[in-house]
């Protein structure tokens, strides 16, 4: 894909006043199955997290200004919000915040701090322009688990030229994944209406330091943030 194109869909403007599109693509990068630096930053987090959040109600998390709004997003959905399950998994029953491989565990790392969804694909996967856009209830796509769904009406989801790459209920599609010969990466960060940019900026911040930690040489083509406004 040419990384500039990332464009907003009408209809996700009209039916999503005030949510945002982050975007952040690195291209050279490399992605081990495995990196010591980068597994010595996931403890500390671990720690930080269940220090901060131990005994602490799932309620109480929910309620947080920027766990809120995918929160109620989820909800219109009869969903929970499965980023709370994980944080429940790393500070109640010792999960380790770990990945199948470097990229994706960086990309889980910003995540469990921000608490902001995130799609992760590999760059050279994705067709021609990524278009943010609102599901018709039609669309359908293979998710990362090898399972074809069918988006539920009224989700955001993004395109390619190609198909859907992700969705935010069903999350990525397993044409797009990132596997161990990625080269170039790009997290797309979904934001619900009722967060703040600045919270977005830091979590691309998280993104591209948590990379660089085992490609510091990588070349940052595209970051920006898309409003729906």
């Amino acid at each position: 894909m040419s990384a500039s194109l990332i464009k907003p869909a009408e209809g996700w403007r009209t039916a999503y006043p005030g949510a945002m599109i982050g975007a952040l693509a690195l291209e050279g990068v490399v992605n081990p199955a495995q990196d010591a630096a980068l597994d010595s930053r996931a403890g500390d987090l671990e720690t930080e997290l269940r220090q901060r959040f131990a005994g602490v109600p799932r309620a109480e998390i929910a309620d947080m200004p920027y766990v809120k709004p995918f929160v109620e997003y989820y909800r219109k959905f009869g969903k929970t919000y499965h980023l709370l399950l994980q944080l429940e998994s790393v500070v109640a029953k010792g999960r380790t915040l770990r990945g199948p491989n470097a990229l994706v565990q960086a990309m889980f790392l910003a995540e469990m701090k921000s608490m902001l969804l995130t799609a992760g694909h590999d760059l050279r996967a994705v067709g021609g322009s990524a278009v943010v856009d609102v599901a018709a209830g039609t669309e359908t796509y293979t998710t990362l688990a090898d399972k074809p769904v069918t988006l539920k009406a009224g989700d955001m989801f993004i395109r390619d030229d190609l198909g859907v790459i992700s969705s935010i209920l069903y999350g990525p599609d397993q044409r797009t994944r990132i596997t161990a010969e990625t080269r170039g990466v790009i997290y797309l960060v979904y934001a619900p209406p009722g967060l703040v940019r600045v919270d977005l900026e830091r979590h691309l911040d998280d993104l591209e330091t948590n990379t660089r930690v085992f490609a510091p040489h990588a070349e940052r083509p595209l970051r920006e943030i898309l409003l729906a406004s």
